[in-house]
């Protein structure tokens, strides 16, 4: 399994005035702008911090994700949520011969933890010998900064405040994630259960 971004986040969504302020950042100065692109970097490495702890996209953009088989012949997890949509199904042959699923064949389960692609009416068609399946899908919770849980977009601010705080210090950005950030996110937390076989 292979899930790749295909979109990335515009810089203008990501809220750099509210960890300048979260910070407490001077304002009125000539080189007032001279920190966003440090602490728009901080934001972006404290969302994939905050998405791989939970599994969970917090702005909406595309991804793919590539597989050799089906997990289950009549569904398929997806392993980011909320899914928006799916955009397309495709078979590859061997010979990277594209064959297109019919949406027909195919629904959108939505669950806050645990997407899933189901088949509709008869099992999900057979991965040819060899070949791949390709998922593209649109995952988030929506295309700005206001649609992202407050607890996760307070997680993301105080994680880039550290970030940015630690910059200077020797592995100060791969300790553990702050107890506080640790709190606002374990809702958020995709458990596995039954070994993971539920996933």
């Amino acid at each position: 399994m292979m899930l790749t971004e295909l979109t990335a986040v515009p810089g203008a969504v990501l809220p750099v005035q509210m960890v300048k302020d979260h910070l407490r950042l001077g304002t009125g100065f000539a080189d007032d702008g001279m920190q966003d692109a440090l602490l728009e970097s901080c934001l972006r490495a404290a969302m994939t911090a905050i998405e791989a702890r939970t599994g969970k996209a917090l702005l909406t953009r595309s991804f793919r994700l590539v597989l050799e088989r089906w997990r289950d012949a009549g569904a398929q997890a997806l392993p980011v949520a909320p899914v928006a949509a799916v955009t397309s199904v495709t078979l590859f042959a061997a010979g990277e011969t594209a064959i297109p699923v019919a949406p027909a064949r195919w629904k959108l389960m939505a669950d806050t933890h645990r997407p899933r692609l189901v088949s509709v009416g008869t099992l999900l068609p057979v991965v040819p010998e060899d070949g791949r399946a390709e998922i593209v899908f649109e995952a988030g919770f929506g295309a700005t900064w206001a649609a992202v849980p407050a607890d996760l977009a307070q997680a993301v601010l105080l994680l880039a405040g550290q970030f940015y705080e630690t910059r200077h210090e020797p592995g100060g950005q791969a300790e553990a994630l702050p107890r506080a950030v640790q709190l606002l996110v374990e809702r958020w937390r995709n458990v596995r259960v039954l070994g993971g076989g539920a996933a």
